[in-house]
Order: C-alpha cells, then sequence, then structure tokens
C-alpha cells in the first residue's frame, strides 16, 4: 500500500484540495513552489502509463480545474505540470504554479509550514466551489 493509498484512507494527515470517487488532490508538503499540488487517481497503480485510457485521460481533466483554481490564489505565470513517477509508487500528477521552466525542479523543494499549507488549501478549494 502506498502512502498516497494511506492518504485517501485518511491514516495520514493531508491538505486536500478535491475528491471524487475516482480521484484525490492534495498540497505536497514539500512543495517545489506555493501551491505546489498532487492529483492522483484512487485506484493504485504505479506507472502512470499502465492506467486504463479513460482514467488516464480523467486524470488530466480532474486536475484542470485544480490547476485553474491555484492559479487563481498563487500568483504565477501557469501552473506547470509534471510526471516524475519514481518518488511514490502510485501514479501522480504534479501541479506546480512557476513564473519559468527552471523552476519546475525536486531541488527547490522544501518542508512547508503546516498552517501555511491548511489556509492556502482553504484558498483553493473556494476557489473550486
Amino acid at each position: 500500500m502506498s502512502i498516497f493509498t494511506k492518504i485517501i484512507a485518511g491514516d495520514i494527515p493531508c491538505h486536500r484540495l478535491y475528491e471524487d470517487e475516482r480521484f484525490f488532490s492534495f498540497l505536497d508538503i514539500r512543495p517545489i513552489s506555493a501551491g505546489h499540488a498532487l492529483v492522483i487517481p484512487k485506484q493504485e497503480v504505479d506507472y502512470i502509463f499502465d492506467l486504463p485510457d479513460e482514467l488516464l485521460r480523467d486524470l488530466h481533466l480532474v486536475a484542470r480545474p485544480i490547476a485553474r483554481a491555484i492559479e487563481a490564489v498563487v500568483p504565477c505565470k501557469r501552473i506547470g505540470l509534471m510526471v516524475a513517477g519514481l518518488e511514490v509508487p502510485h501514479c501522480h500528477l504534479h501541479l506546480v504554479p512557476i513564473q519559468d521552466v527552471g523552476d519546475l525542479n525536486f531541488a527547490n523543494a522544501g518542508a512547508a509550514d503546516s498552517q501555511e499549507l491548511a489556509s492556502l488549501a482553504e484558498q483553493i478549494r473556494a476557489k473550486l466551489s
């Protein structure tokens, strides 16, 4: 069972942004930049290109309004999309507010304050409503 499956189950706390019957989104606790979020299918599949076609397509469709909500809250040129796929064996999209393509770099990641994440999550969820 991956750490993401434990987060979905509520065994590990997170700053949830979105949830439906097939997908889950939350803020990264080691963000590359403020607002860095993950979007995951609830079905635990390691490699993104092993997802069934419909789930792969819908993962991106679910990510779009989340990215727009982040963009509305966090000043940035755009939301960068990254699929690294090595750090957790559960496929996931990284939505990262960026100013430049060089901002999509895990070397920029660092611990975030839980209270700041909670506030940011609340603001993003409000934009999703």
